[in-house]
């Protein structure tokens, strides 16, 4: 809730006091570490947001797929701002290989192209699209889920990784608010307008780009952010 709100000063305060409440013996230890990193990104402590990243994110996990998706997240937010994450990309993407060849959730599969693009890892990313192509003519939910949101998403993060920008912008400009239909919280969602923005920026699309900020700037307010006072 913080973090959609803008309150990352609130958050880090509250998250840093009270780890006993939310860290200790928890299945979603890992996650929660991960809603810490993200409010220090958002005031943009770095340093912070690596080493949670090194300590707790990937450096505890278990070895789930749902820690992977933070694993990936996490990253993948770095990657869109320019900043250098050195070979952390490389140990996620070698837990996410094993998987390229199989989409058993759409949601994930957008989470895993994003660790084949950024590495560069063409053949698996080859291989995730097909997957999801098979899985797309079978039965079940996550044939739903492909269709209405994963395919596009997943794609979209192949094009980005590809610098193909337009590609990116024109697959999530219409998926971008349906894509709770695939799963995933607010917070993690939030990574299709990151993706998007960026995109639409680096394309040229700035008129497209303010104007999603504008939107983002209504609906999350950034009560973090410096204020300009008037002379």
């Amino acid at each position: 809730m913080m973090e959609m709100q803008g309150r990352r000063r609130d958050g880090i305060a509250w998250m840093r006091t009270t780890p006993q409440a939310w860290a200790q013996d928890s299945f979603l230890a890992v996650h929660n570490h991960w809603h810490l990193a993200l409010f220090h990104l958002g005031v943009d402590e770095i340093d912070d947001v690596l080493a949670l990243f090194d300590e707790a994110v990937f450096g505890r996990a278990p070895g789930l797929v749902f820690d992977f998706i933070d694993m990936s997240a996490l990253l993948w937010r770095l990657h869109l701002r320019g900043i250098d994450t050195g070979e952390r990309w490389q140990a996620v993407a070698d837990r996410w290989a094993p998987m390229a060849g199989r989409s058993l959730y759409a949601f994930s599969d957008m989470h895993a192209m994003m660790a084949f693009a950024a590495t560069g890892r063409t053949a698996q990313m080859r291989n995730l699209i097909d997957a999801q192509e098979m899985a797309l003519a079978g039965e079940g939910d996550n044939a739903g889920f492909i269709a209405e949101v994963g395919r596009a998403a997943t794609r979209a993060i192949a094009a980005f990784g590809e610098g193909d920008y337009a590609s990116t912008v024109r697959l999530l400009r219409p998926i971008r608010h349906v894509s709770h239909r695939f799963g995933g919280s607010h917070a993690q969602r939030d990574i299709i307008d990151l993706t998007l923005i960026e995109a639409a920026q680096r394309d040229g699309q700035r008129a497209l780009a303010e104007a999603l900020r504008a939107e983002r700037a209504f609906a999350k307010p950034e009560p973090d952010a410096p204020r300009v006072r008037s002379a």
